[in-house]
């Protein structure tokens, strides 16, 4: 009897091993290396419709630096995160003008955005540690030429993969 009894506690041990194991392994991706976002909002459209579940890579900006085209959640002064895409690096000089973007005095070539911009923006030259982001819906989005330049540390990382709704399930930043 007493041998079942020690099957029994030793199994049940092994269980919780395994379970705590599992939930340290879970906590340590989700806070350290990818997370969910949500997207709220047509600021990011074509590309992003406002109802998709997203896999945001927080780890990638400690191992490389941003690039130009990347997707990136991050935080703001308005207590909410944003989503936009690297338009200008450190040192660029970001201007719109005839509804184009120029960076450093070359017209961006833009495939991803669905119409042409609205507006003109007076030349800009991105600050050491910051990024220049704007949304892929020019026309509706608060991005860098509303809120400014984005400092390195407030952003949370790329935005790699699209999973929900499921039938939109796609890499992003190829």
């Amino acid at each position: 009897m007493s041998t079942a009894n020690g099957s029994v506690k030793s199994s049940i041990i092994e269980w919780g091993v395994a379970v705590i194991s599992a939930l340290l392994i879970a906590v340590v991706i989700r806070y350290f290396l990818f997370a969910p976002y949500e997207v709220n909002g047509t600021s990011m459209y074509p590309t992003l419709d406002g109802n998709e579940l997203l896999i945001v890579n927080k780890f990638i900006y400690d191992v490389s630096s941003p690039k130009y085209g990347d997707i990136v959640v991050f935080h703001t002064n308005e207590q909410r995160d944003f989503i936009k895409r690297v338009i200008g690096l450190p040192g660029d000089k970001i201007e719109v003008k005839n509804g184009h973007v120029y960076r450093n005095n070359k017209q961006l070539n833009e495939s991803y955005i669905a119409e042409e911009m609205i507006g003109d923006f007076a030349q800009v030259t991105v600050p050491k540690g910051h990024l220049f982001v704007l949304g892929d819906n020019r026309n509706n989005s608060k991005d860098s030429r509303i809120i400014g330049a984005v400092d390195d540390s407030a952003v949370v990382g790329r935005a790699d993969v699209v999973v929900m709704p499921f039938k939109e399930f796609r890499l992003l930043n190829k």
